[in-house]
């Protein structure tokens, strides 16, 4: 898995429009004491059930390889 070169900033924009897309669809709705690791792992897979993104096999899921599947995704919205 190679880094992004600014895949700090795509994390903080895929968590961004991840909620937007999770609130707008009234999937979810985040609090305010939700941490980033369960954002992420919400987005991901609410991206994954949505078919937008393609899933990682289950024993390869973790916090670092959502964030790059989420960065990955983020970079691509325009």
């Amino acid at each position: 898995m190679k880094k992004l070169k600014n895949e700090k900033e795509l994390v903080k924009k895929a968590i961004a429009e991840g909620m937007k897309y999770g609130e707008d669809s009234g999937a979810v709705e985040f609090e305010a004491t939700d941490s980033a690791e369960e954002k992420i792992e919400y987005i991901y897979r609410l991206l994954v059930h949505d078919k937008i993104i393609q899933a990682m096999p289950e024993d390869q899921v973790s916090q670092k390889s959502m964030k790059h599947k989420l960065a990955i995704w983020a970079s691509k919205k325009k």
